[in-house]
């Protein structure tokens, strides 16, 4: 029951989402958009993450630095709108921020967190061996 109600109320949204678009006169637009989304993605989008993702691939804490670059790439898509943006705002208090700062920091953030995560399991595994190799004497 629970699924035909959230089924017809989402049906409900679309139709009347969809009415807007189109008697809003910007149906061209958002097709357009949509259509440059898909070819973006595509084209650049998956195709780089790809070859991004198989750099690490010999690596032997690949799925640690796949992660990290995933996480960069989220911050950085995030970030993209306030660091595309030109110029300075007319009201001051839209953007009150240093995001181009920030976002670096973000990054820099994620590799500190990265490389500990590294050298912990390098540690780790140094005292393993020598744990070993000292109980085989």
């Amino acid at each position: 029951m629970t699924r035909l109600l959230l089924g017809t109320a989402g049906i409900a949204l679309m139709t009347v989402g969809l009415s807007l678009l189109v008697t809003g006169g910007q149906f061209r637009d958002v097709a357009l958009w949509l259509a440059g989304a898909v070819v973006l993605h595509d084209l650049l989008i998956a195709p780089l993450v790809l070859v991004i993702g198989l750099l690490p691939a010999f690596l032997p804490a690949r799925g640690l630095l796949r992660g990290a670059l995933v996480t960069g790439g989220c911050l950085t898509v995030i970030a993209l709108p306030v660091l595309l943006a030109p110029g300075t705002p007319r009201n001051l208090s839209v953007l009150p921020l240093d995001y181009p700062r920030n976002w670096l920091l973000s990054l820099a953030a994620v590799a500190a967190v990265t490389g500990a995560v590294l050298t912990g399991r390098w540690l780790r595994a140094r005292w393993a061996r020598r744990a070993r190799a000292g109980g085989r004497r």
